[in-house]
């Protein structure tokens, strides 16, 4: 058997800030352990905010930019699980041929919050914090399950 990861595609309507969000704290957790991708049905530019909320944990996005689901279609990837994180693309996209499971993960749209900026930053945060417990709890059951190794192991054979 040869050694490979899982690939992960988290996808939203925009790619601008939870899909994003879900992909860099993946990556952050376990991204030795995992291909890790986003997209969005209708890609527009990662919101401020979302760097910004990112950037409080450390996390840099330096090269990231919104990206459009047409990009990982027609078979060129293949992808263990596709991540659905919000209401709109769980509607809009039924079917995605090219993953082997198919999850719902539905947040909130920190984008959609009304207010001052440190308001609508507080948001972002709540959100980002929610996504980062659901993907440290995803992991760990992962790793339970003997689908991807401990931290620090060895990768998987699959």
């Amino acid at each position: 058997m040869r050694k490979r990861k899982l690939s992960v595609l988290f996808l939203c309507s925009h790619n601008s800030a939870r899909s994003q969000m879900a992909e860099a704290l993946l990556r952050h957790y376990a991204g030795d352990r995992f291909e890790v991708y986003s997209a969005g049905l209708h890609p527009s530019e990662i919101h401020p905010l979302t760097r910004q909320a990112l950037s409080e944990m450390g996390l840099d996005m330096q090269g990231q930019y919104a990206k459009s689901l047409m990009e990982y279609w027609g078979g060129k990837f293949n992808f263990t699980y596709l991540v659905i994180v919000c209401s709109r693309a769980e509607q809009e996209c039924p079917l995605f041929p090219f993953c082997t499971y198919r999850l719902y993960w539905p947040f909130e749209d920190p984008s959609a919050a009304q207010g001052s900026e440190s308001e609508r930053l507080e948001v972002f945060r709540k959100v980002r914090d929610q996504i980062a417990h659901k993907v440290r709890e995803w992991v760990r059951e992962q790793e339970q399950k003997g689908l991807i190794p401990k931290s620090g192991t060895q990768t998987a054979e699959v």
